[in-house]
């Protein structure tokens, strides 16, 4: 059993699939979010789509680095996170533009006082203020916040997000087809709307990380940071502390934890007004990381990527702390590109110079072939892992 499994979670969240399995799938069942019709209205030419998540655990390790810096704006990076994997799972349905956002905070007031909450919450607002200069409006329709101490050890960040949206302008991803390219677009580096290096790690994984990567003064001093049931080999096993640095550039362990989930809204947005009809799929690489594709696939594919971003240094990090393989960290972990958008090779080009000029590195990462089977294969330098 993996360290992942011991501590009670699950990359493929394979319990969720099978309690959801019975539901309603919407009227794309390859679509990266769930469509319905526009029940609001009646309109047959306009679907509905809401969508639910959060910043998972990653509010733990804010917690943990608030607590020990006493740096307040590592909380706004949690608001951003808690947005991010809402509005990017619609942007692969094609939606970038008057969304609704609706926050809900569960937190132990004994432990996360009023501050923490204003910051969360203002910071929430302020990364809509900033998207609306790259024409991505969301309107914040505030939310519920609740004291649930007897629930939460410390604080959970989420959000609901939905949006109205004509049929004709959908991503669906029916149009993946053998020959066609996988274009990878980084989740780490420096955008131009970015205000510093964010390691990638978007906010799937963190609790692997947390414990894989930091060190056994955290169990004993914070308690309220874990499971207390987990065996004691498992919890808080790495070798760091929040406050060191790594790597030639010593960035902070606690920072590389912590980056922001980045969004790609500035780059759909150009995306879809631009090239839209060359857009065949879209997969948000989150929970499932370079697996994820595998569940969107229309049909019998093999998908190979063969061209991956070396990751960057918080996953060297992590799979050097914790000792698991290529398998298990492509699996959990994006690796070093959280969004993909599946087109002809012929369109490849603009797709890459696009996100360039906002200062996201973009390659081609793979292809699609036909298959008889549904069959993922990755190449890792010298290896070659199939899933």
């Amino acid at each position: 059993m993996s360290l992942y499994s011991q501590r009670g979670v699950s990359a493929q969240k394979e319990e969720v699939h099978k309690a959801t399995e019975k539901l309603d799938k919407g009227l794309y069942p390859y679509a990266f979010c769930k469509i319905y019709p526009d029940y609001l209205t009646g309109d047959n030419d306009w679907v509905n789509v809401m969508h639910a998540d959060g910043a998972g655990t990653k509010s733990i390790l804010a917690y943990l680095y608030w607590k020990e810096t006493g740096d307040l704006s590592v909380w706004k990076g949690i608001a951003q996170d808690a947005v991010v994997m809402n509005l990017d799972d619609l942007l692969c349905v094609g939606i970038t533009d008057n969304l609704l956002f609706s926050s809900t905070i569960d937190r132990n007031k004994k432990l996360v006082p009023g501050e923490v909450l204003e910051t969360v919450i203002n910071g929430t607002q302020e990364l809509f203020d900033a998207l609306k200069k790259f024409n991505v409006n969301i309107h914040y329709l505030g939310g519920e916040t609740a004291d649930v101490g007897d629930v939460v050890r410390t604080i959970a960040v989420n959000g609901t997000m939905t949006a109205r949206w004509p049929k004709n302008r959908l991503v669906t991803n029916e149009k993946i087809q053998a020959g066609d390219v996988i274009i990878g677009f980084s989740s780490f580096g420096q955008t131009v709307y970015e205000t510093e290096y964010n390691s990638g790690i978007g906010s799937n994984g963190l609790t692997s990380a947390r414990h894989d990567v930091l060190n056994k003064f955290y169990a004993e001093s914070f308690r309220e940071s874990y499971e207390n049931s987990l065996a004691d080999e498992v919890v808080y096993i790495g070798p760091h502390r929040m406050t060191d640095t790594v790597g030639a550039e010593k960035y902070q362990v606690g920072k590389l934890l912590l980056s922001p989930t980045r969004t790609y809204a500035p780059l759909l947005q150009v995306l879809f007004e631009n090239y839209f009809e060359a857009i065949h799929g879209l997969i948000h690489c989150s929970g499932g990381g370079q697996t994820k594709c595998m569940k969107y696939l229309p049909g019998n594919f093999r998908v190979i990527k063969d061209n991956l971003f070396e990751p960057p240094i918080i996953f060297q990090l992590i799979q050097k702390a914790s000792g698991s393989d290529n398998r298990e960290m492509y699996q959990v972990f994006n690796m070093g590109h959280r969004l993909e958008v599946f087109t002809d090779a012929a369109s490849a080009g603009f797709f890459i110079d696009a996100a360039k000029k906002l200062g996201i590195d973009a390659q081609i990462v793979g292809r699609v072939e036909a298959s008889d089977k549904k069959e993922l294969i990755l190449k890792v330098g010298s290896e070659e892992i199939v899933y």
